[in-house]
């Protein structure tokens, strides 16, 4: 069989990637207010100052995240398992799109009244059923991509999600939600806390309905079967895998998932633990909440050129060495930050209050991160069968949520203690890199030489 030629349909990936731009647009909008909703509501009901009710913020973004983290494993299992006229993945998107749109936009307004428990419960609410169809949301790409243009069409995935976040981010600078906070509670204007979160839901339901319009899984599992086989002939694995493979994994590449999902935890710890309180180490220590959305763009630019060329660095020197160098970048920027912070301080030429260093080093850490992204989870469906992807991606989500449930409390703690605040979130990041990036370096570098792939206007050729 030919192991040859290999192109990407790229019509066909960003079309996939709309499930990918509703699930970071839920989320982006999600981490930047639920923080500041938590925040206000905590001092308010406890008459406590902001950073002494941080470790309950972080109890609270965390406590949301131990249900998907039981729930990711299921619900990738069910859908592989699953056959259906809509497909594999199809059935689970639907639904916990629709109710994660319906939910949503309650947050707010539970908020708006004063609602501890109705805040929480819809917060819970949209974690639960986002985490129905991220899985499968997710193990679509990897489901109709031959294994060698994976990182590619990661890219491309991540580029879409990031477009959905950066929605989010513009929403973020159209309703100031600092003037919502500093506004008389007798005043506030409930639409000012509610607009980013009802055209977030009515965007994710855009999405999920060109995604159920424009792609038929069965259909299109018929016409890639014979490229798939092909993909498993170069795989990155340890050892080689069929395509139709149902069986216990060997042992090299049971090593190799294990190396790969503890150097992910880590590289979560240090990224979730900062975009968690991002938000309210720019309000509280600079009292700005829209350079937080030029922050986020900023960042999001160096993400996209990552995700440009993260596959193409990868199909160069392999996914292991783009990896473990997009987080030495990461490393390197979280560094500068300490460096920076305890000599230049916040003082000097800025936008939007925000010191122009710190845009930098956001810039230089989205770039670095991306290259991580669009890389590892590739590496993670490289170790399974087209049987197992919806489970391979759980065990992929898994670690990472694990790493989610853990790390805002952990910090929400480090934040508290004296003569830390707000300065000990780079700290904790550069820590959890360093970590990461140790396990990450012994994980094995499989490069096989003889895959080719098609390029200039041969690349573009599309099949539809």
């Amino acid at each position: 069989m030919e192991t040859t030629g290999f192109k990407l349909n790229y019509k066909r990936t960003f079309t996939i990637g709309f499930a990918f731009f509703g699930i970071l647009l839920l989320w982006q909008v999600y981490d930047t207010w639920c923080p500041l909703i938590l925040t206000d509501l905590f001092t308010n009901t406890f008459g406590a100052p902001a950073t002494d009710v941080q470790y309950l913020v972080g109890v609270m973004m965390a406590i949301d995240n131990v249900a998907a983290l039981l729930l990711l494993p299921v619900f990738g299992k069910l859908s592989d398992k699953t056959h259906s006229r809509l497909g594999k993945r199809m059935p689970y998107i639907l639904v916990g799109t629709a109710v994660c749109a319906i939910a949503f936009p309650f947050i707010p307004v539970f908020f708006h009244f004063g609602i501890v428990w109705g805040t929480l419960a819809m917060m819970a609410i949209v974690v639960f059923f986002a985490m129905m169809y991220r899985n499968p949301a997710v193990a679509l790409m990897p489901d109709v991509t031959p294994k060698p243009m994976r990182s590619k069409a990661n890219g491309i995935i991540n580029i879409m999600g990031y477009i959905g976040g950066a929605f989010a981010t513009v929403l973020g600078m159209v309703f100031n939600f600092k003037l919502y906070l500093e506004a008389d509670p007798a005043t506030r204007s409930i639409w000012t806390a509610e607009a980013p979160f009802l055209i977030g839901s009515v965007l994710m339901v855009i999405s999920a309905f060109v995604l159920f319009i424009l792609v038929k899984e069965n259909k299109i599992a018929v016409e890639v079967k014979d490229e798939m086989a092909r993909g498993e002939l170069v795989s990155e694995a340890a050892d080689t895998i069929s395509v139709d493979d149902e069986g216990p994994m060997t042992k090299a590449n049971k090593i190799m998932l294990f190396l790969i999902l503890g150097a992910e935890f880590f590289w979560f710890m240090a990224d979730n633990g900062i975009s968690t309180f991002l938000s309210n180490y720019i309000y509280q220590n600079l009292h700005e909440t829209v350079g937080t959305a030029i922050l986020t763009i900023v960042g999001g630019v160096g993400s996209i050129l990552g995700f440009v060329f993260g596959g193409v660095i990868a199909q160069k020197i392999g996914r292991k060495w783009t990896l473990l160098s997009g987080l030495l970048l990461s490393l390197t920027s979280y560094v500068v930050w300490i460096v920076l912070t305890y000599t230049i301080g916040f003082s000097g030429p800025s936008l939007s209050s925000i010191p122009i260093w710190l845009y930098a080093i956001w810039f230089l850490k989205g770039f670095g991160m991306s290259l991580v992204h669009v890389n590892s989870y590739p590496m993670v469906v490289e170790l399974c069968s087209n049987k197992k992807i919806g489970a391979f991606t759980g065990y992929y989500y898994t670690s990472s949520m694990l790493a989610q449930t853990i790390t805002p409390v952990l910090l929400g703690l480090l934040i508290r203690v004296p003569n830390f605040g707000w300065n000990v979130l780079p700290v904790y990041a550069s820590a959890c890199l360093v970590i990461s990036s140790l396990v990450f370096f012994f994980v094995k570098s499989v490069k096989n030489q003889k895959t080719s792939f098609k390029k200039g206007l041969e690349a573009l050729d599309q099949e539809d």
